[in-house]
Formats: C-alpha cells, structure tokens, sequence
C-alpha cells in the first residue's frame, strides 16, 4: 500500500517492531479494532515495508469456516517453512508432522508442538529477518492461537517478529493472545476522515452533509467509504438517519447487504460460496471471476457500471446469509 492517511503513532509502532527484529530483539504485536477500522490496511503497509527492507515475510488469516480444525492456522503460516523441518530435533519434526498430517500417531503433546514452531521460526531467521502475519485472528483455530502465543512469549534473541491483527468482539475482553503488547486502532482524526471521505465521492459534498457523514461514521474508514455509497441521493442532500440508530460496521454491512439483494439468484450465490472461503491465497475459478464482472448501475456515476469482488465481502459473511434467507 503507497499510502495510508493518518495512523503516524500506529506506523512508527510497528516500524519499531521490525527495527527491534532486524537488530535480533525479537517482538510481538496485537493490532486490534472494530470491523472495518483499518487493521488489514495497517498489516498490509507493515508487510510492505518489511519485505522492502530485506525481511522474509509469512502470513496467516483466520477462516471462521476452519476455526474448529487444530493447527489449521499454523499450517497455514508454517507450511511455507517446511523444508526447513529437517533442522528441529526429532521429538519436534514429530510433533509438527503429526500436527500438519504428514506424519502418522496419536495427538501431539502441544508444549512439543510450541517448541517445534519456536525453533522453525528461529532456524528460518537465521538467513534473514523473518516478519509473521497473522490477520482476522480472532477465527484462528484454538490451538493455533495457543502456540502461537507461546512462541511470542518465548520469543529472545531470534530476529523474528509477530503482528496479530484482531477485531474487537464487543464482549469482554477475551483475546486470544494475553500478555502480548497491543495497538489499539481508533478512528481517524477529522482532518484524514475528511481526506478519506473527499478521495471516495467523486462529487462536492455540502459542508453540513460531510460534516454529518464524518461524524456518523466516528473515524471507521471503511464507514467513511461505504455510507455515501449505499445512501440514497435525497439522504445524502439532506442528511443520515438519526446518529447511533445502528453501529457502524452493521450499517455498512446492511449497505452491502441491500446491494447485494439486486443481484441475479445466482450471482448471489457464487457471492455467499465465497464469503464463505475467507482464504485470500485461494485462486478464484474462472466462473466465479466471470461473475464478478461488472454489473448494473454504479451507485457513484449514472451510466456506469461497478460490482464489489467476492473476496471484499469474504469477512462479511453473516451479511451475505441473511440475504439469501427467506
């Protein structure tokens, strides 16, 4: 990502993060924030930035459809690193083959699972800095959380650093990471929210109605670029609905579940069957893809044509069921 507006603090955290790493004092770092507030963008700009700067970088993102799968997230972030295996002790090769499937046996003993995944870190740090992402950590698996955070609390001398992106749940604080450092994200000054509103409707805004927008929105980017757009005309001249009506991520749910609704039966479809596979990695078929092509009016400019690809409305999909029920 080029650019980011605003988030200064948050960046020179994470820069902090990676210079630590690069020096051989290891780290960890728990981004975390509503729906929509900016965490991929924030992890997206850190993944850059290393990779830039001579980091190898393995990522991870939590699918709620595999939360109930042991060790599916680590398999995710780790797999990549398996030629290394050969390096770990026995007990450990073991433990991770028997983990990943590779290797027959009972269950494996996760302290050893832990200490296998802090050792392949290690041993693949040892040619280059080595940055893990882990993002929509709040779907990982239950076992994958837990090594995961016993390794960024065993974390030394190794030039290893781990960023966590997790949305916040709204209940009582349950994270799956305690006692790591964490980066709360809020929302945007009113300055950069401005910036971000003028960038995402193509035509002047009265100043009363952006005024009303940006505050409505309370900073959430993804807010401040989705209520123009699913906000008919006349409200957009004469204002919103009465402010905290409905949160602000399940009222820019609620838009793209509307727009979603005037799409054919089965381009829907294809739209919920991939919301339903949040793995960015996986490559789309060539059917979906041609479904994802545009169609009807563009909510931004009469005559044109724009549809909003599958893979954005992957983390929206409890939105995307309650549109194909009855």
């Amino acid at each position: 990502m080029s650019h980011l507006l605003g988030r200064r603090a948050e960046r020179e955290s994470i820069d902090q993060l990676l210079t630590q790493a690069r020096a051989g004092r290891c780290g960890a770092l728990v981004v975390r924030g509503e729906a929509g507030i900016g965490k991929t963008a924030l992890v997206e700009q850190a993944c850059d930035t290393a990779a830039s700067s001579g980091f190898r970088v393995e990522s991870a993102v939590g699918v709620a459809a595999e939360s109930l799968f042991a060790f599916a997230g680590l398999h995710q972030l780790c797999g990549p690193l398996l030629s290394r295996l050969d390096a770990l002790p026995d007990p450990q090769q073991a433990a991770l083959g028997v983990a990943f499937g590779s290797r027959s046996g009972p269950p494996p003993d996760r302290f050893l699972v832990g200490l296998a995944t802090l050792s392949l870190l290690a041993e693949v740090a040892e040619e280059r800095p080595l940055l893990c992402l882990v993002d929509d950590a709040q779907w990982l698996d239950e076992a994958s959380a837990k090594v995961l955070a016993f390794v960024a609390r065993r974390l030394s001398a190794e030039r290893v650093a781990l960023l966590f992106a997790l949305r916040d749940s709204g209940e009582a604080d349950n994270s799956p990471f305690p006692g790591l450092p964490e980066l709360r994200l809020e929302g945007l000054g009113e300055a950069d929210a401005q910036g971000l509103l003028a960038a995402a409707v193509p035509t002047r805004l009265d100043d009363a109605v952006r005024d009303r927008i940006v505050a409505e929105a309370r900073g959430n980017p993804l807010a401040l670029l989705e209520l123009p757009r699913s906000t008919r005309a006349v409200h957009l001249a004469g204002g919103f609905e009465p402010p905290d009506a409905l949160s602000v991520p399940r009222r820019v749910e609620d838009g793209f579940r509307r727009r979603s609704a005037s799409l054919p039966a089965e381009t829907q479809l294809l739209l919920l069957v991939a919301a339903a596979d949040d793995r960015r990695d996986r490559p789309r078929t060539p059917r979906l893809r041609r479904v994802a092509t545009p169609r009807g009016p563009s909510p931004r400019r009469p005559g044109t044509t724009t549809h909003r690809p599958p893979a954005t409305v992957g983390h929206r999909y409890g939105g995307v069921r309650r549109a194909r029920r009855p």
